[in-house]
């Protein structure tokens, strides 16, 4: 029998695990140093692999891209065991407030992962196509998943049909990384702090809204 058939997927759990460890390192490495600073060399030092299995793996910005969305993720294209569920599948349930815990805890996490990597990429975005092309893409999937959201409230009652659009823009900043970063990384607060914020914010605006709901 041909060794072959076995060496594919030695090969393969093998090749994982030499991405993995380069896509840790550069998340290190983006988060604590940015992106200007840190280096194809300096990735492959602190992966403890060769300079060229950094550059197989990808360039500078695709490194980052990869590295970021693995650590919102909890993995790299999949579900991983961090992740949060899909805005739709959190707001198909029928308790509102659990809805909203669940959601917003998933928010925080998220931004906890990916803080250091989503200052990295905003940077790298004014230069790099890559990374600028992430970043869009990015501020795309999260508004389209904040219409969902919105939407989601108007059926609850909790806001008028015409406020659709308005809201989407103001959840959209509410809970963008620039926000996060703001308060936790250049103000100091802790996770916790800006995770009580969020919520207090969100229905502040969710009363603000609901005055003008019209009674059917």
């Amino acid at each position: 029998m041909s060794p072959r058939r076995y060496a594919s997927p030695l090969r393969q759990a093998e090749a994982a695990r030499t991405r993995a460890a380069i896509l840790d390192a550069a998340a290190d490495l983006f988060s604590r140093d940015g992106y200007a600073a840190t280096t194809m060399k300096g990735i492959a030092v602190a992966a403890g692999v060769s300079v060229q299995s950094v550059h197989l793996a990808g360039s500078k910005s695709a490194l980052l891209v990869a590295a970021f969305e693995r650590a919102r993720r909890g993995d790299e294209g999949g579900t991983g065991p961090t992740e949060a569920p899909p805005i739709a599948d959190i707001l198909d349930r029928t308790n509102i407030d659990e809805a909203m815990r669940v959601w917003l805890d998933g928010v925080a996490q998220a931004h906890r992962r990916s803080a250091g990597l989503a200052r990295a990429m905003a940077i790298a975005g004014e230069t790099d196509a890559v990374a600028a092309a992430a970043m869009a893409d990015l501020d795309a999937r999260r508004r389209r998943d904040l219409r969902v959201a919105s939407t989601w409230l108007v059926t609850r009652g909790l806001l008028g049909a015409g406020d659709i659009d308005e809201v989407t823009d103001e959840l959209s900043y509410l809970i963008g990384p620039e926000t996060y970063a703001f308060f936790v990384t250049r103000s100091g607060w802790s996770d916790t702090r800006y995770r009580s914020w969020l919520e207090r914010t969100l229905r502040d605006v969710l009363a603000r809204r609901e005055e003008d709901v019209p009674v059917a």
